[in-house]
């Protein structure tokens, strides 16, 4: 939730998967990692001999990507998980960067992201909605780039004034699927709140914020189709009320 984050604090290695990844995310891939700091690092890992990564092609140059090349000696694995993992470690040594941005939906990276935070370093991800919860859970912050296009994409249809149904947005909760269903979002915001009152009995939401985040990494409002901020987001159920006394923001259950 991005009411936490130093925005601009960070030096960022951002590491991506192309083998795993779509190209079409590439420009919400740079904006969102932008939010954090300055990219030192813009690596993408693939075999390049593959025409299944020509779409990519395009893209390297157009936003200053480094492409690094492994070729796939073994039929039906991700050789470029073994080169994104070693190159990881080797930026983590040269002490140029506070901050990693690991981008694929492959759990295989999820040990990766624990390595890399039990030396202090700050590990965001993204990935689609497809993404286990092991490696959406390990990382400081996941953004879900699948819904991130379509919280766009809608955006754009809405100032063109294309015309809808009138039906909300709905989020495809299948079982692949990592987002973590609404009703147990809220459930465990009452109970953060709860553990949380102060003796007049509203809680501070910028720890609420907080305590949410590390709970559910991979929240924002976008997954349930609502691009709006997870305060706004939750201030529209009945089952919360927020108040403001001067720039200090509270909430408390209903």
């Amino acid at each position: 939730m991005e009411e936490k984050m130093e925005i601009g604090s960070k030096n960022i290695a951002l590491l991506i998967d192309a083998e795993n990844i779509s190209p079409k995310y590439i420009e919400i891939i740079i904006d969102e990692a932008n939010k954090y700091g300055k990219i030192n690092y813009r690596r993408v890992y693939g075999d390049w001999t593959t025409p299944q990564l020509n779409p990519w092609k395009d893209k390297i140059n157009e936003f200053g990507l480094t492409p690094v090349q492994q070729y796939a000696y073994t039929s039906g694995k991700n050789i470029s998980d073994f080169t994104l993992i070693i190159d990881a470690m080797d930026i983590l040594y040269t002490n140029k960067v506070n901050s990693f941005c690991i981008v694929s939906s492959d759990s295989d990276f999820t040990k990766l992201v624990t390595r890399l935070r039990e030396d202090n370093m700050f590990v965001f991800g993204m990935g689609e909605s497809k993404t286990p919860i092991a490696l959406v859970n390990s990382c400081e912050t996941f953004s879900y780039l699948d819904k991130m296009l379509a919280a766009e994409e809608e955006e754009e249809n809405k100032k063109k004034k294309t015309k809808t149904n009138g039906k909300k947005a709905t989020v495809n909760q299948k079982n692949e699927s990592s987002i973590t269903p609404l009703n147990r979002v809220k459930s465990e915001l009452k109970n953060i709140i709860n553990s949380n009152l102060e003796d007049d009995g509203w809680a501070y939401w910028s720890l609420i914020a907080q305590l949410l985040q590390k709970k559910f990494p991979g929240f924002h409002p976008r997954n349930y189709g609502q691009n709006i901020r997870p305060l706004a987001f939750f201030q529209k159920m009945k089952d919360f009320e927020v108040k403001k006394q001067n720039t200090v923001i509270y909430i408390r259950n209903k």
